[in-house]
This record gives structure tokens, sequence and C-alpha cells, in this order.
């Protein structure tokens, strides 16, 4: 039987399949709000039953994004202020280096890959472009939502800036996700076809190895590869 190790916790399995739903659906309703001319569009708005539904719908997700970012911030946050995780997602200069010398590795210019820990620059870029978009999205999301309120508190220029905004960067984000996130969970040969780490929480201690050998070092030498061991 393979070697397995638990890599996430339940909490964050299902705090994934609750942002990859709701971004999903702010997607589905998003879109033919900005593209309200395409034939698709109308499809769309149908199947939600009718424009004014379908923007309820897309609020509603937008204030259960919110909800759900606030909550994992102060989450995260309190957990490493009294030292029961480490800040293992805030770039730091190795990771300069690590995509310095995995381009380098790529144009054969390199006989080694760089070696990761927890999580690599790449996974870092996705999840701070997430959470610094999402924070642009409610931001003006909430001006939309509630122009009357905006307009009394900051120039009327706010809210048409806000329309843009919030409209070029969710096709912004959606097209990151459909690229470089795809990519990297289905595509990329080391995790061809799928990879389900995330959703079943385990991960083999080869693509351990593979992946993120400075973690499983450090898990090995405090024991914790021995706690994470699980079946799978």
């Amino acid at each position: 039987m393979s070697d397995y190790l638990q890599r996430f916790s339940l909490r964050q399995r299902v705090e994934h399949f609750l942002v990859m739903s709701i971004f999903t659906l702010l997607a589905l309703t998003g879109f033919p709000q900005k593209f309200y001319d395409a034939g698709w569009s109308h499809a769309i708005v149908s199947l939600f039953g009718g424009m004014e539904r379908l923007r309820f719908m897309h609020r509603m997700c937008g204030v259960a994004f919110a909800t759900l970012s606030m909550l994992h911030v102060v989450t995260v946050g309190f957990k490493i202020a009294i030292g029961r995780a480490r800040p293992t997602l805030v770039p730091n200069r190795k990771d300069f280096s690590d995509a310095v010398l995995t381009i380098r590795y790529y144009l054969g210019l390199s006989d080694h890959h760089a070696a990761f820990d927890r999580f690599d620059y790449r996974q870092k870029f996705e999840y701070w472009g997430l959470l610094l978009g999402g924070v642009l999205m409610v931001a003006t999301g909430l001006i939309l939502y509630f122009p009357l309120l905006a307009l009394r508190l900051l120039p009327g220029e706010f809210v048409p800036a806000a329309k843009v905004a919030h409209s070029n960067e969710g096709l912004m984000a959606f097209l990151v996700v459909i690229t470089w996130h795809v990519y990297n969970a289905h595509l990329s040969p080391d995790t061809f076809p799928f990879d389900t780490s995330i959703f079943t929480g385990k991960i083999s201690r080869e693509r351990m190895e593979h992946e993120h050998p400075l973690e499983l070092a450090r898990m090995e030498h405090t024991g914790k590869a021995a706690e994470a061991r699980t079946n799978g």
C-alpha cells in the first residue's frame, strides 16, 4: 500500500471547496452582466430566471466570498500570532532565487531543480493574487452595491471607476485561474491529470520528496512525518 502523508486539514479542504464553488458562481453570474449582448449571456440569464435573480445571486455570492475571506484572514492571523501556524505563504528572498533557478533548469542551464518548502513561489503568487484581488473585488463591489452611500463618502468618479475595476479584475481573476491554476493543478506533468491532494488532504511521499523536499525534511526531523502518515 502506498505511503501517504496528511497535507491539508479538513478545514482547509472545506475552505478550498467553498472558495471554488463561490468563485464559479460569481463568474457565472458576473460575466453575463459584463457581456450582456452575447448570445450565451442570454442563455445563462434565463437559466437563473432573469436578470434580477441573477444579480441577486451574484450579490449573495459576493457577500459569502467577503465573509469567507475575512474568516480566513482572522483565523490564519490568530494561529500565526499564538504560534500554532507558520507564515508559510509569505513571500521571501528564496522565492525569487527559486524562480530564477526554475527558469534556468527548464532552459537547460542548470542540472538541478529548486528545492521547495511547503509552498513554492507559484502557489504563493496564486494565494496573494486571490487575496489581494479579493480585497479589490469586495471594495468595488460594496461601492456598486451601495452607490448612494459611497457618494456621501467618496467623489462621484469612484462609482464608474469601481464598475470598470470590478469588471476587469473579475475577468483577469478568471483568466488567471483557468490558465495558471488549472495548469498547475491538472495539466502539469507532475500532477496530470488531476491533483487530488486538496480534496483528500493526502499526498504521496514520492510527490513530497519531489515537490516539497524541505518540508518533508523538517517533518522528519521533528517527527511530524510519522504523525502525518496515512494509508492511500
